[in-house]
């Protein structure tokens, strides 16, 4: 913690680092441990250098905390200079991104209001409905988010949401609802008509997305504890379905930094689980229906390679262009793409799909 401090952490006084550093060491374990780290930092000091490998992949791995099989996939995606931007990206503190509730309120109201809360905030450019804030720990004191004026909901999230495209009076299905961000923002934009199912096997999610629900005055929205793959019956009765599956999380590293960890092996059982909820999910769709497979990771094999599978062994559905729903910046290739360093949001795709018969 010293050592990043003294690095990455300009705003931070070195002595100030240090002391907090050894202040804290010494309370969790004890005087000759802190003499140790006191020692670290301050040699660090001196020598105002690490010495780190020559080799590209060796470097990035050990100066930002990266295991290599990763840095791998980035550098074949986006290069090595993009890589080590998308490193340093997820080693900082996240803003706060601020989901405006349009059934309450709109946005130059809940602007104006957090400004005379002293509380500061930026429009999104990439949605209408999102803000920006660094100053979360008054945000999510504020009365009014407690009253259901806002939620708080990366802008990558909302973008899946509106690919999608809520309309007035459907029939939505979200098989993986939890933990509900993208769900309470599906039946906002359905002015709380029609019917939107949400569905989650651990029932303790759902209470929490139950909270949400009542806290935003959410009228249209059925929850189920269930297991997607046993909730039933299996007909075609809907407009559009949401698939926001499990996946690596590969997006989400500045939250979730311990997801970077992961092993291969829970990458192979996500892969398989993906591809049996887009076949299941299908099952739902009326023709002419809409299905939007999403996920938080910027990992191929869990992206396009998924969508490529799905569309070569169902002939019936196409895929739809993202650029019809969304900016043309956040999309590639008719996805949607969002890439942190360059959007300043947790990494996002999502496909959407029409069953055409």
């Amino acid at each position: 913690l010293g050592l990043y401090q003294l690095i990455y952490c300009d705003y931070i006084p070195q002595h100030a680092a240090v002391n907090e550093t050894v202040a804290i060491a010494k309370k969790m374990y004890g005087e000759k441990i802190a003499k140790f780290i006191n020692a670290i930092l301050r040699k660090y000091l001196r020598e105002d250098k690490i010495e780190y490998p020559d080799e590209v992949l060796d470097r990035i791995s050990l100066q930002h905390s990266f295991p290599k099989n990763i840095l791998e996939k980035w550098i074949e995606y986006w290069g090595v200079e993009n890589t080590e931007k998308l490193c340093i990206y997820y080693n900082q503190p996240p803003n706060l991104h601020i989901r405006i509730n349009t059934c309450a309120t709109n946005k130059k109201r809940l602007m104006e209001y957090l400004l005379r809360r002293e509380i500061i905030v930026i429009e999104s450019e990439a949605s209408d409905n999102i803000l920006i804030t660094d100053q979360a720990r008054d945000v999510l004191n504020e009365v009014s988010f407690s009253e259901g004026y806002f939620s708080i909901q990366d802008v990558s999230a909302a973008l899946v949401v509106e690919l999608l495209n809520p309309e007035q009076n459907e029939t939505i299905l979200d098989l993986f609802a939890a933990p509900g961000g993208k769900a309470t923002y599906i039946a906002e934009l359905m002015r709380n008509t029609g019917e939107l199912t949400a569905i989650d096997k651990f029932p303790n999610k759902v209470k929490k997305l139950k909270r949400a629900v009542e806290r935003l005055q959410i009228t249209n929205m059925k929850l189920h504890a269930n297991d997607a793959f046993k909730f039933g019956p299996i007909a075609p009765a809907y407009d559009k379905v949401l698939l926001d599956v499990p996946c690596s999380g590969w997006g989400v590293f500045q939250k979730k930094a311990e997801l970077r960890w992961q092993k291969n092996q829970e990458m192979k059982e996500l892969i398989k689980l993906q591809k049996k909820a887009l076949e299941h999910g299908a099952k739902f769709l009326r023709p002419g229906g809409v299905m939007v497979y999403s996920t938080c990771t910027l990992n191929k094999e869990e992206n396009e390679a998924q969508i490529k599978i799905f569309l070569s062994r169902n002939l019936d559905f196409t895929l739809e262009s993202a650029e019809q729903f969304i900016q043309k910046e956040y999309t590639e290739n008719g996805y949607l793409k969002t890439l942190p360093f360059k959007h300043n949001s947790d990494g996002a795709f999502a496909a959407r799909i029409r069953k055409n018969i």
